[in-house]
């Protein structure tokens, strides 16, 4: 309504100085930056003398994503604070970190990375905000009430409470605490989609992308067709586009917009080959310099200069891989790791495929040299390692006469399922039921059908808690091998056996209404018939195949 009046006032009176002075406010602080720059220019016009509206001026120009133009307005500021400041915020935006450093106040041209810190300080603003102003309802979202938006008000902004739940997200998200990261952005202030501003929107779209990953592209689709969004989004859409293998679509973003393409992503800085001899030349020079001279903050950032580059080159190392693994090519996969052994030997994601691909290649004894480090180290919390390692791990020991060795591994398992069932009832834990999947199939492809989906059945009891879309997954292989090779007379099954597997399917039909068949790509352009995508009607399709190969009826 201010607006509105003010609007009014400011059209009647162009030259109005209290007008479009309280305009332009009401537009900065309703976040409306291009509307408010536009305010403030006419000021910066009409009173050249005072110094705040420039100030103002070159602050919009900064918020509303115009950098350039940022940039220049704040060569006219007589402050030199203020001048370098804003230009250093505007550097920072675009990433370019080296720039950025502020003389008055020695600033780091990079990011210290001392969360611990930060964090600290992040919890006094919240701790603050919570005290201060109950009405902004921070935490109440998380804890599932349904409230109103708070709006984007004037004391929402002069909190910060927003900003403090952003950076503390993006820090979480640095630390691999997805679940805190996705914590602080639920726990900020309720505001509607529409009122969120572009950081929080990207957040949200990057800390949510694996359980809703269509929401996630369709939020950072959209922030890169607005005037002003986080200058990491671009690069972030365009990976995410790659990870999920729409390349098309990547493409696409980069010809729409090829203007961004320089401005907005980091160039490679060596190609992958010559990756490696960078990582032996910073060994050698920096980090031997820091540890000869005794100097301890040198020889901690070379280290961190390391570890970083390292990181990078596993992501470039792992997308080529992928290539290869998709044509079934492991032994040149095999190869490209091997090639990265010193680089890569100390760290874990290099180790993991590594055993993958030894797996692959039926090299079980090597694989069980890869796996079992992993494993040991997280034997506290064996739930917390990933489910097709420990089955890998298992496996690997089965094909290589180490069955005492399986046992325990899967005992172990056993009983820390039993444990979460007895402190959550209603959670699900899949681990032991897909290593007795998985030990199913490989009977199974081994043509030992009798004992593979004898397995198989028993591992989805109870099916209120074992039967989901991956555990389901793993189960109608077997079978549709077995009734494959049944209609060919390569196997012949018992009609115990048959009758049991007919059962299997029916309970399978009756608790499978609500559990998704697959889970579909989030950009699929010709999804599935809902009807079609559950498990009750593949379990129906299987059991007509069974009726029709066996010729059995009830």
């Amino acid at each position: 309504v201010l607006t509105e009046v003010t609007l009014g006032s400011a059209s009647s009176s162009a030259q109005s100085r209290a007008a479009l002075s309280l305009l332009g406010f009401c537009y900065y602080h309703l976040q409306d930056f291009p509307a408010a720059a536009e305010c403030y220019e006419q000021l910066t016009q009409l009173h050249p003398e005072v110094e705040e509206y420039k100030l103002y001026y070159a602050q919009s120009l900064y918020k509303a994503g115009a950098y350039a133009e940022a940039t220049k307005a704040s060569f006219a500021l007589d402050n030199p604070a203020s001048h370098l400041k804003l230009q250093a915020c505007i550097k920072y935006c675009e990433e370019d970190h080296a720039a950025a450093k502020v003389p008055k106040s020695k600033a780091a041209d990079e990011d210290l990375k001392n969360y611990p810190q930060a964090l600290k300080y992040i919890a006094e603003i919240i701790e603050r905000g919570i005290k201060e102003h109950p009405e902004l309802s921070v935490g109440v979202s998380t804890e599932g009430a349904d409230v109103h938006s708070v709006g984007n008000t004037l004391l929402l902004h002069q909190s910060a409470l927003i900003e403090a739940f952003n950076l503390k997200a993006a820090i979480e998200f640095q630390l691999k605490n997805l679940k805190g990261a996705q914590e602080a952005l639920t726990d900020m202030p309720p505001r509607s989609e529409e009122e969120l501003d572009p950081v929080t929107l990207h957040n949200q779209a990057l800390m949510n992308m694996d359980p809703r990953p269509s929401e996630g592209f369709e939020k950072l689709s959209f922030l890169v067709q607005q005037p002003a969004f986080p200058p990491v989004c671009f690069g972030n859409l365009l990976l995410l586009y790659c990870k999920h293998e729409y390349f098309d679509l990547a493409a696409d973003v980069l010809a729409e917009n090829a203007h961004l393409t320089y401005k907005l992503l980091s160039p490679v800085s060596f190609p992958l080959w010559t990756a490696r001899s960078s990582f032996d030349a910073l060994v050698s020079s920096q980090v031997q310099d820091a540890r000869l001279s005794r100097d301890e903050e040198a020889q901690k950032k070379a280290l961190q200069e390391y570890d970083l580059m390292v990181e990078r080159y596993i992501v470039v190392l792992m997308g080529q891989a992928k290539i290869y693994w998709n044509h079934e090519n492991f032994q040149m996969v095999e190869k490209l790791f091997r090639a990265s052994l010193d680089a890569c030997k100390d760290c874990d994601t290099w180790k993991l495929n590594v055993a993958h691909v030894l797996f692959m290649q039926n090299k079980y004894k090597e694989a069980i040299g890869f796996y079992e480090p992993i494993v040991k180290k997280h034997y506290d919390n064996i739930l917390s390692v990933s489910a097709v390692v420990l089955a890998n791990l298992c496996v690997s020991y089965i094909m290589t006469n180490q069955n005492e060795e399986a046992e325990e591994l899967m005992r172990k398992i056993e009983k820390e399922e039993e444990q979460i069932s007895y402190d959550d009832p209603d959670k699900k834990v899949f681990h032991l039921c897909i290593v007795n999947l998985v030990i199913g199939t490989l009977y199974c492809a081994k043509g030992n059908y009798d004992f593979g989906i004898s397995r198989v059945i028993k591992s989805l009891e109870p099916y209120s808690k074992k039967l989901g879309t991956d555990t389901w997954f793993y189960a109608k292989r077997c079978f549709l091998s077995l009734l494959e090779n049944m209609s060919k007379d390569m196997v012949q099954l018992r009609d115990a056996m048959v009758q049991e597997c007919v059962q299997f399917l029916e309970h399978c039909e009756t608790y499978g209404k609500e559990v998704p068949a697959l889970i579909e790509q989030p950009l699929e352009e010709n999804p599935v018939h809902l009807g079609k995508n559950t498990v009750t009607y593949e379990a129906r399709v299987l059991k007509a195949l069974f009726y029709a190969v066996t010729g059995w009826t009830k």
